[in-house]
C-alpha cells in the first residue's frame, strides 16, 4: 500500500496527519523550522545526497538478508557475541521503504507516526533488535561519543517506540553497523575498503509521548518564535533566515527611490 504525501497540516482538522520519524527530529532541533514544514510547507535546504552511504546501506541490506533467508547469525553477530538472528516477517520491505515504514496511529493527537528502519533482529528471548546502519571515513575509530550524534540515537529510539506501539517485544539494546573507510592505501584502484565495527546502544522511549503530545500543540498553536525550541539557543537555520530578511530590508530602505 502507498502512501501520498501529507498536506499542509490545517488546525482543529479531523482528518489524520502523517508524521515521520524525521518530523520528530525537526520537532527536537526548532519548534519554527517545524511549524513552517508542516503549516505552510516551507521546508529547511536540503543537502547534498550522500549516495556511496546510500550504496552501503544497500549492501549490508543484501548482505543480512542472505543471512536471515538461512536464519542463521552474520558473522558480526557471532564476532561481537550477539545471540540473534536476522528477523524474518512479511511486512519486512515496507517497514524499509521510505514513505510507508512502520506505522502507528497514536489516538491521542490524531497522528500517524512511521519511520524506515534498516534492519532488525530476534535475540534468544523473542525481542526485536532495532539495527541502524551508518557509514563514513575517518582516521579515528568510529564511535557515539560526538554531541551531534544524539540524532542516531534518538532515531533508533523511535523506531523502538514504533514497534513496541505495534505490540512487539523490543530489546532496549539496539545497534549501529558502523562501516569506516579506510585511507590508509596507496592506490584507489577502483576500491574502497572498510573496517566495520557493531556499537551497541541502550535506548529509552520514555521521552517519546511527551514529544508527540507538545507536537500536537505547536501544529495546532501559532508559528514559534525564533529561538523557542527544545535543544536551546537559535537554530542555524532560523538565524540564517532573520540575518538574509535583516540584510534584504535595509538594503531596500537604503536603495528604494520614489
Amino acid at each position: 500500500m502507498a502512501y501520498a504525501r501529507s498536506l499542509p497540516y490545517v488546525p482543529g482538522q479531523k482528518n489524520s496527519f502523517d508524521l515521520s520519524r524525521s518530523k520528530i527530529e525537526l520537532f527536537m532541533q526548532c519548534k519554527r523550522c517545524f511549524w513552517l514544514d508542516t503549516r505552510l510547507k516551507i521546508k529547511r535546504p536540503d543537502g547534498p545526497p550522500f549516495q556511496i552511504n546510500k550504496l552501503i546501506d544497500e549492501l549490508f541490506k543484501k548482505e543480512f538478508d542472505g543471512y536471515r533467508l538461512l536464519k542463521k547469525p552474520h558473522p558480526i553477530m557471532l564476532k561481537n557475541h550477539v545471540d540473534a538472528i536476522p528477523f524474518a516477517h512479511k511486512d519486512l520491505n515496507k517497514w524499509r521503504e521510505n514513505f510507508i515504514g512502520i506505522r502507528y496511529y497514536h489516538k491521542p493527537t490524531n497522528i500517524n507516526f512511521f519511520g524506515a528502519v534498516d534492519d532488525i533482529w530476534i535475540n534468544a528471548n523473542d525481542e526485536l533488535i532495532v539495527v541502524d546502519y551508518k557509514a563514513t571515513s575517518k582516521k579515528t575509530d568510529v564511535s557515539l561519543d560526538a554531541d551531534w550524534q544524539i540524532t542516531y540515537k534518538r532515531q533508533l529510539e523511535i523506531y523502538q517506540w514504533l514497534l513496541k506501539s505495534n505490540d512487539f517485544k523490543v530489546s532496549t539494546t539496539g545497534y549501529f553497523v558502523y562501516a569506516n573507510g579506510l585511507s590508509n592505501f596507496e592506490e584507489f584502484n577502483d576500491t574502497l575498503h572498510f573496517k566495520t565495527k557493531l556499537i551497541p546502544y541502550e535506548g529509552t522511549t520514555d521521552w517519546i509521548e511527551q514529544v508527540v503530545l507538545s507536537m500536537k500543540e505547536c501544529l495546532e498553536g501559532d508559528i514559534p518564535e525564533i529561538g523557542n525550541n527544545i535543544m536551546g539557543g537559535e537554530c542555524a537555520f532560523c538565524a540564517y533566515a532573520r540575518s538574509r530578511t535583516e540584510l534584504t530590508l535595509k538594503y531596500l530602505k537604503n536603495n528604494l527611490t520614489v
